[in-house]
């Protein structure tokens, strides 16, 4: 069999290595090319919420597509339709809710921008100018087209593609940080993550959210919720705002939202479902009947099963079962969605020796592993990543220098 590294390097884009050559998986369990097997706890970065080869996902993909799979934005169909109203109550979004359904998280966050632009346009009249200011927070990541990549104030990312959009203000990661940046004039909106995956499972200070709901009434900006990662039941409600007890006027989803199928979507509330109108924004594939359908059988099944609460049973066993491994200083995030922090910046390490062992996990950063495993994980996929993470742990800590390795390993949770 040819090399697929020769194949990978020849055809695709050079943007970035890529580690094995998976063809198939069960549960949470995937298969490379040679037959090596992997527990995969990073589920296509909080994407594989069902974990491989479900039978829901399964079933739902083949029904549909041997019905109608595309029919383009001129037409509704019933799943389109269903999945719309489910998020709205799921969203707890009231009547004047609105559902715009795209193709990915980057494309709902794009859409996120023009709302922005829209509740900024709405001032021209009556303040003389629109408001263009959109604040976004320290360590975001929002996508890596144009429009996302600008409310990404990561230079590595944004640097080669300079200039971006305009009027993109980085606000510090702090209640102090979010009222000063407040202060200004011109503002539209805020966009922000509940909990920054990609920063390194980052949570936002006590009562900012809430502060943040104050502050963009008060100044009659929009509070936008990036809840790419954090929604669809990641971390043990449907969406992470709902443990804050605020209401945002535009959320978008994606990833676990299908299960593996590619969807996005914006969920508005309130006034703000009435800013887009027809001509504004649209999409060929958005809302297609195929991906329509498998998100309405991932998040039934989700219901029905009540895999949230599992979610949430499981975060609080993995947590408590890192607590004392070696290199670990402790914990971040919420229910599936865990940033386990090192007490070194060996992540990446930490990441191969998992790898070498057969677990698939990640390093946002150089001190964090991040994991997101399927909502269906039990105590024995729990056990499974226990051991062959303290054994990649251990497998680097031998590496250290003799004091700081002592010191690693018993650094407390």
């Amino acid at each position: 069999m040819p090399d697929w590294n020769d194949d990978a390097a020849r055809d695709l884009m050079s943007l970035g290595g890529r580690l094995a050559l998976l063809t198939r998986g069960e549960g949470s369990w995937v298969w490379d090319a040679d037959e090596n097997r992997y527990l995969d706890f990073l589920g296509g970065i909080a994407v594989n919420c069902l974990g491989h080869a479900h039978p829901v996902f399964v079933d739902a993909v083949s029904r549909q597509a041997a019905t109608l799979s595309h029919v383009s934005n001129y037409f509704a169909s019933p799943a389109q339709l269903e999945l719309a109203a489910r998020l709205k109550r799921l969203a707890g979004t009231g009547e004047q809710g609105r559902v715009y359904l795209a193709n990915s998280g980057a494309e709902a966050n794009e859409t996120a921008v023009k709302l922005a632009r829209l509740h900024g346009n709405r001032f021209a009249e009556s303040e003389g100018r629109s408001r263009s200011t959109i604040l976004v927070v320290e360590g975001a990541f929002h996508g890596r087209t144009m429009g996302t990549l600008s409310l990404t104030p990561k230079a590595a990312y944004r640097d080669p593609f300079q200039p971006a959009l305009p009027d993109v203000i980085t606000v510090e990661r702090s209640v102090a940080g979010l009222e000063q940046a407040f202060a200004r004039e011109g503002i539209a909106a805020l966009i922000v993550e509940p909990i920054q995956g990609e920063a390194g499972v980052v949570e936002l200070p006590a009562g900012f959210l809430a502060r943040a709901r104050e502050l963009s009434v008060e100044h009659q900006a929009l509070l936008i919720l990036d809840e790419v990662q954090t929604g669809s039941g990641r971390t043990g409600e449907w969406f992470t705002f709902q443990r804050e007890g605020i209401t945002p006027d535009a959320v978008t989803v994606a990833k676990s939202i299908g299960a593996g199928f590619p969807l996005g979507a914006m969920i508005t509330f309130g006034a703000a479902s009435e800013l887009f109108y027809p001509g504004t924004h649209n999409s060929t594939f958005g809302g297609n009947p195929l991906a329509s359908a498998v998100a309405n059988a991932v998040l039934g099944y989700i219901e029905s099963e009540n895999l949230l609460a599992n979610v949430t049973a499981r975060g609080a066993q993995l947590r408590e079962g890192v607590r004392s491994l070696p290199l670990v200083g402790g914990t971040t995030g919420a229910g599936l969605l865990i940033g386990i922090r090192l007490t070194a910046p060996v992540a990446a390490e930490v990441r191969a020796a998992a790898h070498e062992r057969g677990l698939i996990v990640n390093a946002p950063t150089a001190d964090v592993i991040r994991i997101a495993p399927a909502y269906t994980i039990g105590d024995a996929e729990v056990e499974e990543f226990l051991s062959r993470f303290r054994a990649a742990l251990a497998a680097v800590a031998e590496t250290l220098p003799a004091p700081t390795a002592t010191t690693l390993t018993e650094a407390p949770a």
